[in-house]
């Protein structure tokens, strides 16, 4: 795809790109699909999966009490417990303020270990990683943030993402629609939201300004980005236009950490892609 050719221009010293059809074939890719990158926030879709094939197995329930007085799996997920930013430390009451928060997915994965009685990195891994092939994947350390990946590895995961096989359709549905609508909040680096929407750890796009996805993408686009300059994004609406089936999402991982550089060239890159795509 020509449009990834704009990563030439940024100002990292190293980055990689794919982006996936809904089919799970790679429409195009860029750079070196099998370096190893920092996740940093990336990572919490990841563990949210992880988490969503728990409840599957009935080894947790999404209403279960989990993090502070009266928060659930649920509210953890969506960034809804109350927990500050990175301390377990309560601001606010549960489904009242949307508090992102790398503490409540720290919560999450110690409530994992105790339900299932496996330490919550091998838990994702045998639940997540292994199944899809992602071999080059690590979520040791924090489920919040402490995952390496490469491209290669995401591409698996962004086809699972559009196409289901270890969840139940109607369970990735219901984690990538909106989790305590209305809530307001701060979505780092971009500002206060009214409202912050989200689902069960997978941000979504809706009428958000500003973002970091593109001026062109559909309300339902879903994902997450990362401090470590990464981002994954799911479009269920990209190449509607083309009479295909629509959808496609798109991979983005470098080594220089979020800043304004990202905030300039994220979102031209993503409208590119799109009308690629279209």
């Amino acid at each position: 795809m020509l449009s990834l050719r704009m990563i030439e221009n940024w100002p990292v010293p190293t980055a990689a790109a794919a982006v996936v059809r809904a089919d799970g074939t790679v429409a195009g890719s860029y750079g070196p699909q099998d370096h190893r990158f920092p996740l940093a926030s990336v990572t919490k879709p990841l563990a949210a999966y992880a988490a969503l094939v728990a409840v599957e197995e009935g080894a947790v329930e999404l209403d279960d009490a989990a993090g502070p007085e009266g928060s659930t799996v649920r509210h953890l997920l969506a960034h809804t417990s109350g927990l500050a930013f990175d301390e377990p430390r309560t601001m606010a009451e549960p489904g009242t303020r949307r508090l992102y928060s790398n503490a409540g997915f720290e919560a999450l994965g110690d409530h994992l270990t105790k339900a299932t009685g496996i330490p919550f990195p091998q838990y994702a891994h045998e639940a997540v990683l292994e199944p899809l092939g992602m071999t080059s994947t690590t979520l040791a350390g924090s489920p919040a943030k402490d995952g390496v990946s490469t491209v290669a590895d995401l591409i698996r995961f962004a086809a699972e993402l559009q196409a289901p096989r270890l969840l139940a359709p109607q369970t990735l549905a219901a984690a990538t629609s909106v989790a305590f609508p209305g809530v307001t909040g701060v979505l780092p680096g971009y500002g206060h939201q009214r409202p912050n929407d989200w689902g069960l750890g997978f941000e979504i796009r809706d009428g958000k300004s500003p973002h970091w996805t593109g001026a062109t993408s559909s309300p339902r686009t879903f994902g997450h980005f990362g401090q470590s300059g990464t981002f994954l994004w799911v479009d269920p609406d990209a190449g509607r236009a083309t009479g295909s089936a629509p959808g496609a999402a798109c991979v983005v991982l470098t080594d220089r950490a979020f800043g304004p550089w990202a905030v300039e060239c994220w979102p031209p890159l993503t409208d590119a892609v799109l009308a690629e795509l279209r």
